[in-house]
């Protein structure tokens, strides 16, 4: 009659014999390769007691004997890091004893309702016993059960069928106290996958077998062929029944317990959270002398830059205030900057109060840790509410610098909105910083200061803000309207309603006033990407021919890449062409050297890059807005990687050229604006007013400005993961990019020729670092990819004849690509085994190929300098 939980008879020992195996490895690796190891041991299994009011209370013992622990697959006596060690010596002889020490469990029909053992036992023994004792835990009818084990509480299912039982744990509905952090965008992070099942074969109503395994399995999104999977399994098999000990007579089972050994405590059958201290571990100082040559500043642009600034990180996230503070203080004025981009993407509270500390935002002379300190933090993988506290006290404290200012609230932008992504949009500080940003922006009279909080808003995207910048970018001139109009650019289309489009049409149409070139097109940009109506879109073409010259031939350009791209908006696009009076020779013949293009970079099954290229002249010729972007994306996520704008006015006078209409009285500006994954940077100046541009362009040596150098923590994702067996599992995986941004405009009036370069160097390095932790041995795996590559983009303008020859370039020269694959199993002695396997690649160039229309041009211009023809097309 017992139909509800297993049961024992009494009088009887039942002797197991048990296994708990851990393997880990690439996702795809069979597991005959893998690396890992075997704990068995006999199980002794006997009925202590039993309720005499309700048969289905049971007290079992189960004590732990003839451990062993060994290799999990073969290996030759030259690579088993056991051979020749007896299990007390690999163990230790106090963990053992403490293993071998029996255990009780009262199971109330099938469940563990408590768990008895010692209190003063060692978490690591403690957790295998667990694990063993939640094996016994089962029901023996199907259904779903909410259960407590070493896991947690977890959802479960149970399907029985006759003497075999089926147990399926959700291991994602686990509640236990997780550690442990991921990346903010999807892309960069990682995907992680759990499962686990057990069967039970049962026999005379009680266990006669029981397999269970569990799978974790890690994927970079980025680079799913990239990961690692950790497989627990645990067998248990009766192997005889002899005649055991008694029963214990009584009616209540703390009396009975307290017979049996006045020691045993009622213990939480979930798992406590253990780590193994590091041995012979090198301080922090230690470890950043050993990586301190590759962190000075030309060697930026290398893998090995990038490998140390990550491994600098994880050695910081583990030290104190004052051990960050002493390298900090003594190094000098080359390697600062990379450590303050270390320091700060450590994220931990120490490391922030340590650079805090150190940093002295009333000291003007120091603005370049200053900016490197903010940048780090607006790139930060999770940031925390503390974070934006400081910052936002900082604001309101002196600053010497006013750039340094302009950046301080640039990034609290950026932080808003990251902490807004995850659920945190009422957090006091997030609310407190929203407020500051939009009351001083509504207080703001100075250009500057408008612009400074637009450019906040333009990185915190929030849904409150959109009124606001639609007021800007319509009542405003020039560089405040271009501001706002951008910012409005950036938001997901599902906010683009239908007012936002209104006040877009009215710009783009000039219904109230005049607007400049650079604000129209960006607002016919909002337009066509907003889901817009066939009118909208009717009236844009029907425009196309009344523009200005070369917006004429923008605008023409910007429609036959929606439809080229196949943008969401080139259904509506066709359907309007159908009209002779939109689609007609006259206004799809419009001449002019402006353009917009978007092409693939790549196209992964994983993930796809796409650039996007647009740049408008003047009509004299003269550049007004280039615009290059790279945006990533797979199928759940998009992240904008880069941009990086260069933008020109009122230089017509320097080739006694007639302005456009509506920009006569623009003062002479050139500067670049940059957007660096997701977060929009200061904008840099090139000059500003007429004399500036001439001293400049007398002393200019075509030097390229720098714009970005540094370091920054893409990849961030830490787990800790208990395994249902019992030991601890931890999977870490960074990725970290060295970056080198310049750009360079150079002017020849001999020529009658103006060039620009970007230059973009890049180094990356992924390491992943999937490990089981059992104490007396651990076994994991570490994944590391690697590549460096330079992505150059130059556009030449020679503006002796109208319309003007324009010839731009983007090629990425050839790069390495290493990836290696390190399998280890080690013991604390030093003992260790490694296998390793890598491979490395040279990934070749390319010159993407633009339209037909620049690689027409190209020709030209290469053409009449005979010297540089061969080199390019």
């Amino acid at each position: 009659g017992h139909t509800t939980g297993p049961s024992l008879n009494n009088d009887k020992l039942y002797k197991f014999a048990y296994s708990a195996e851990v393997y880990v490895d690439q996702v795809k690796a069979s597991l005959q390769k893998s690396a890992g190891y075997r704990i068995s041991s006999g199980v002794d299994v006997n009925l202590l007691w039993r309720n005499p009011d309700n048969d289905d209370d049971q007290l079992i013992k189960i004590t732990i004997r003839d451990v062993q622990v060994e290799n999990v697959n073969e290996r030759p006596a030259a690579k088993n890091i056991f051979k020749g060690k007896s299990t007390e010596k690999v163990i230790g002889k106090e963990y053992l004893e403490a293993l071998q020490r029996p255990i009780v469990l009262e199971l109330v029909r099938g469940k563990v309702k408590t768990f008895y053992s010692y209190q003063n036992e060692p978490g690591f023994t403690q957790n295998i016993k667990r694990g063993l004792a939640s094996l016994f835990q089962l029901q023996l009818h199907s259904g779903a059960a909410r259960e407590v084990d070493i896991s947690g509480k977890c959802n479960t299912t149970y399907h029985v069928r006759q003497d075999q039982v089926t147990k399926i744990k959700d291991l994602d509905s686990c509640e236990i106290e997780k550690q442990g952090f991921s990346s903010h965008n999807k892309i960069l992070d990682v995907s992680a996958k759990a499962t686990s099942a057990t069967i039970y074969v049962l026999e005379d109503s009680f266990i006669k077998s029981i397999k269970a395994e569990e799978n974790y399995v890690l994927l970079l999104n980025s680079r799913r062929k990239t990961g690692a999977k950790i497989v627990s399994k645990q067998r248990l098999e009766l192997k005889s029944v002899q005649a055991g000990p008694g029963l214990i007579a009584g009616k209540q089972v703390a009396s009975i317990i307290k017979t049996l050994d006045s020691s045993y405590v009622a213990v939480p059958l979930v798992a406590e959270p253990v780590k193994s201290e590091c041995r012979k571990c090198p301080s922090l100082s230690e470890h950043w002398q050993s990586i301190r040559e590759h962190m000075y500043p030309e060697k930026l642009s290398k893998a090995e830059a990038a490998r140390s600034f990550l491994s600098f990180i994880q050695n910081i996230r583990k030290a104190t205030k004052e051990e960050i503070l002493q390298i900090i203080r003594s190094e000098n004025k080359e390697l600062l900057p990379q450590v303050v981009d270390a320091v700060t993407s450590a994220q931990t509270p120490a490391s922030l109060e340590a650079v805090l500390e150190f940093l002295d935002f009333k000291d003007a002379s120091a603005s370049t840790l200053q900016e490197r300190f903010l940048y780090a933090c607006g790139f930060a993988s999770h940031p925390s509410e503390t974070l934006l506290k400081s910052l936002t006290a900082k604001f309101k404290g002196d600053i010497a610098n006013e750039e340094i200012r302009e950046t301080l609230v640039i990034v609290m932008g950026a932080l808003i909105r990251k902490l807004c992504d995850r659920e945190g949009c009422k957090l006091p500080a997030v609310v407190e910083a929203k407020r500051l940003i939009l009351s001083r922006l509504e207080k703001a009279r100075k250009d500057d200061n408008v612009r400074m909080y637009l450019l906040a808003l333009k990185n915190a995207l929030l849904p409150e803000a959109i009124p606001l910048l639609l007021k800007y970018a319509e009542s405003e001139g020039g560089p405040i309207s271009n501001v706002a109009a951008t910012a409005l650019q950036r938001y997901d289309p599902s906010f683009l309603t239908k007012e936002v489009r209104e006040t877009m049409n009215r710009i783009y149409h000039q219904n109230h006033k005049v607007h400049e070139k650079t604000v129209r097109t960006t607002a016919a940009a909002i337009i066509l990407k907003s889901n817009p109506s066939y009118m909208e879109v009717k009236n844009i073409l029907l425009s196309i021919g009344e523009l200005p010259l070369e917006m004429n031939k923008y605008m023409l350009s910007m429609i036959q890449d929606i439809l080229h791209f196949e943008m969401p908006s080139s259904k509506i696009v066709r359907q309007v062409l159908k009209d002779m009076r939109a689609h007609n020779y006259d206004r799809f013949s419009k001449t002019g050297s402006s353009s917009a293009y978007s092409g693939y970079i790549t196209r992964g099954p994983d993930v796809s890059a796409t650039y996007s290229l647009d740049i408008l002249y003047s009509g004299s010729g003269i550049l007004r807005r280039s615009n290059m972007n790279i945006h990533i994306f797979d199928r759940n996520a998009e992240l904008h990687a880069s941009q990086v704008v260069i933008e020109a006015q009122g230089l017509e006078s320097i080739i006694a050229a007639t302005p456009d209409e509506g920009e006569e009285n623009l003062d002479s500006f050139a500067g670049m604006s940059a957007i660096l994954f997701d977060v929009q940077l200061r904008p840099v100046t090139f000059f500003q007013g007429y004399g500036d541009l001439m001293s400049k362009m007398f002393s200019a040596t075509g030097d390229p400005i720098n714009v970005v150098k540094g370091l920054i923590l893409l990849t961030d994702y830490s787990q800790e993961i208990q395994l249902q067996s019992g030991p601890r599992a931890s999977a870490e995986f960074l990725g970290g990019l060295a970056i080198d941004i310049s750009g360079g405009m150079e002017f020849s009036l001999w020529y009658r020729e103006s060039k620009t370069n970007v230059k973009n160097r890049v180094a990356m390095f992924i390491a992943g670092n999937t490990e089981v932790d059992s104490f007396f041995i651990k076994t994991g795996m570490e994944t590391t990819l690697e590549a460096e590559t330079t992505l150059d983009f130059i556009s030449t303008v020679q503006f002796s004849q109208y319309p003007f020859l324009v010839c731009m370039q983007m090629d990425r020269v050839e790069y390495p690509f290493r990836r290696y694959v390190t399998k280890y199993e080690s013991l604390p002695s030093g003992r260790r085994y490694t296998a390793r396997r890598g491979k490395a690649e040279l990934l070749a160039g390319n010159e993407y190929p633009l339209h037909q229309e620049n690689s027409n041009m190209c020709r030209k211009v290469f053409g009449t300098k005979s010297d540089s023809s061969s080199n390019w097309f």
